[in-house]
């Protein structure tokens, strides 16, 4: 990469390269097309059903995290383990929603059935991991037990939630498939 020096009038020089506020500019091609032009804002998105309910998970999932961390137990651990990858893929999901990157990309991909397939993966682990918080720590009569109880009830909350949007996907993936 090459660096830009700019000689001022009074003989000084200035390394353009060095300055925070300079903006990049990319060069494309006439005939090259450029990938991320299909990028735009979806915020419509997040008022239909589907992304309340990315929102609600997204929400749960906090809560889940807050409650069950620090993790003393096994089934502690399994909980954080399930609602951190459940959080950062809902979230992944909400940036290719809010960015429409669906729409830019324009891959032969099954985008409706690969989030299906996630989110009832997702639905069926905290389930496993619900089950597994509540009843270790309901057998517990240690400190923090208040809180990881809170954290399995807001698990089968969360899990509702995912059930629910696996639902929405499955119907709207058969509506997609038949047509």
């Amino acid at each position: 990469m090459m660096s830009e020096t700019v000689v001022t009038m009074d003989g000084s020089s200035n390394n353009a390269s060095n300055n925070p506020r300079q903006v990049p500019t990319v060069k494309t091609e006439p005939g090259q097309p450029n990938p991320l032009a299909g990028i735009r804002l979806n915020v419509p998105y997040f008022r239909t059903i589907p992304g309340i309910l990315k929102l609600v998970q997204l929400a749960i999932g906090i809560i889940c995290m807050a409650c069950a961390s620090p993790a003393h137990v096994g089934a502690s651990h399994w909980f954080l383990f399930v609602a951190v990858t459940a959080f950062i893929a809902t979230l992944l999901w909400c940036f290719v929603y809010f960015l429409s990157i669906r729409e830019a990309l324009k891959l032969p991909i099954n985008w409706i059935l690969s989030e299906l397939l996630n989110t009832t993966a997702f639905a069926v682990l905290y389930m496993i991991a619900f089950i597994a918080q509540l009843s270790v720590w309901s057998a517990l009569n240690a400190r923090g037990t208040a809180s990881n109880i809170a954290a399995g009830v807001f698990g089968i909350f969360n899990t509702v939630a995912y059930a629910a949007g696996s639902y929405f996907l499955y119907v709207e993936w058969k509506s997609s498939n038949t047509q």
